[in-house]
């Protein structure tokens, strides 16, 4: 018997089974598909980012500072000249979860797990099935995109985020339902390669979760730089089939024609084969498992961690819920808890990051707030760059300085983030970044001068009560 059975390979999987091997318990691992790494490494996030890298350089994109004086773009882009990095980075991927499994003596089967009961897991190869059992089990089986009978999926022109990573062609024309995360990247990865681009939704407003004035600049430089065509606050109506292409109708009487569809609309948890009901395992809509704050499920000896129980669906966050979850499940003194506060990046073009509190969300609850901003057009680094319409924006307490939420918008803003996000972690104040020196020419360096603008809204508000959070309304 184990002392512990993983369902699957990506994020979740991959650092759960570590974590408890590496604490000396008997681990087996189990995979349905021919290689590791989920969603995450297969059809998600490594290969959207780096398609995103290749869109950038492939386009000129970068290369934006040199755009007046010379020509840095490629004239025809192929999909093997696209496709290129993504698989090297993928398979690199490979060999290093492999290397990380075998390094931590974790046990391996290849197949379609199903539970027989809580303790009991069926592994089916083929014709061939195998029996295995463990004291606790840890199901990290991912999600996949959500297709709704209604949609014509065909993996061809009308495509799943999935699916999407094997066209044969990059389209002239591509219509993409569903402007949440997924969408967007995708949106702004083949608005930059040439496409003609339409991004459609039934929402009125483009990632409500993040900072409305960050969500502006994403905007103008969507319509502005990349050509995007926004279709927002309508739904689709039908997707058919047509000569040469397709023809999308939408509910307010629009006829749209698309060489290709990405049909990027929420995703459902990947729970349909384990056969749950033999463990007595509870879920909820969409298949999502339901779980405790120890990531454990109503049946005590069994955890799930990552996007198959749903928000927030990040790889990063699923690690952490993983590990949190064995460090219960085996009583190992160590990691407790996944932190409070979690960064999100969204690799959209340009990038988007995020880490606490937003404008918004103070003025619902009523906090004496301020805010700072550094524009990467006065910074040396972006000019070098190219990139002027980047921006770090801290918001913080106006009382106590006290750091509660850091946005950015730009080159590297997911790296940026970190800076800000681990002044936040020690409930430091904007004083960090003007005590501290910076690298220059850097984009970090924006920070202090964010720091500045907040001392100096604040001491404009002192002078003048008033003006200066008017003028913080005018902006945001």
């Amino acid at each position: 018997m184990y002392d512990l059975i993983v369902i699957g390979s990506g994020p979740a999987g991959e650092k759960g089974a570590a974590q408890a091997a590496y604490f000396g318990k008997r681990v087996a691992l189990v995979e349905r598909e021919a290689v590791p790494g989920g969603a995450s490494v297969n059809t998600g996030t490594v290969p959207s980012k780096t398609l995103r890298e290749s869109a950038l350089h492939l386009s000129g994109f970068r290369q934006r500072g040199f755009s007046e004086c010379i020509d840095v773009r490629m004239t025809s882009i192929s999909v093997r000249d696209f496709m290129y990095r993504k698989q090297l980075v993928v398979e690199r991927e490979w060999k290093r979860i492999d290397d990380n499994l075998r390094r931590h003596d974790v046990e391996r089967y290849s197949g379609i797990a199903r539970f027989l009961s809580p303790t009991s897991i069926e592994v089916r190869n083929g014709d061939a099935t195998t029996a295995i059992d463990a004291k606790v089990v840890l199901i990290a089986t991912g999600s996949s995109p959500y297709r709704p009978s209604e949609v014509p999926f065909d993996g061809e022109t009308v495509c799943d985020s999935d699916s999407i990573l094997q066209m044969r062609e990059i389209p002239k024309t591509l219509a993409v339902v569903g402007a949440g995360v997924i969408g967007c990247e995708y949106a702004t990865m083949f608005a930059a390669l040439g496409v003609d681009v339409h991004l459609i939704d039934g929402r009125t407003t483009l990632l409500p979760h993040v900072d409305r004035e960050i969500v502006r600049v994403l905007l103008g430089e969507m319509q502005t730089r990349l050509g995007i065509t926004l279709h927002l606050g309508v739904d689709v109506d039908s997707i058919e089939k047509a000569e040469g292409g397709l023809t999308i109708r939408l509910r307010d009487g629009s006829i749209l024609q698309a060489g290709k569809v990405l049909y990027a609309a929420g995703r459902t948890s990947n729970t349909t084969d384990l056969n749950l009901d033999a463990a007595g395992v509870k879920t909820a809509s969409r298949g999502l498992i339901v779980v405790n704050e120890q990531y454990q499920t109503n049946v005590p000896n069994i955890y799930a961690a990552g996007d198959v129980i749903g928000f927030p669906a990040l790889a990063s966050t699923s690690m952490e819920q993983a590990r949190v979850a064995m460090v219960h499940a085996f009583d190992l003194k160590y990691k407790t808890r996944v932190a409070s506060l979690l960064p999100y990046g969204i690799y959209t073009i340009p990038e988007l990051a995020m880490a606490g509190m937003t404008e918004e969300e103070c003025r619902e609850k009523g906090i004496d707030y301020g805010v700072g901003r550094a524009h990467f057009r006065s910074n040396a680094r972006g000019q070098i760059i190219g990139d002027t319409k980047g921006i770090i924006k801290l918001v913080f307490d106006a009382n106590d300085l006290r750091l509660l939420g850091v946005h950015i918008v730009g080159e590297n803003a997911s790296e940026l983030l970190h800076t800000g996000m681990m002044v936040m972690q020690f409930d430091g104040t904007i004083n960090a970044f003007i005590d501290s020196v910076f690298n220059y020419p850097t984009l970090g360096e924006a920070y202090k001068y964010a720091a500045y603008d907040g001392l100096g809204s604040i001491a404009r508000e002192k002078t003048n009560p008033g003006k200066a959070r008017i003028r913080v309304k005018e902006l945001t």
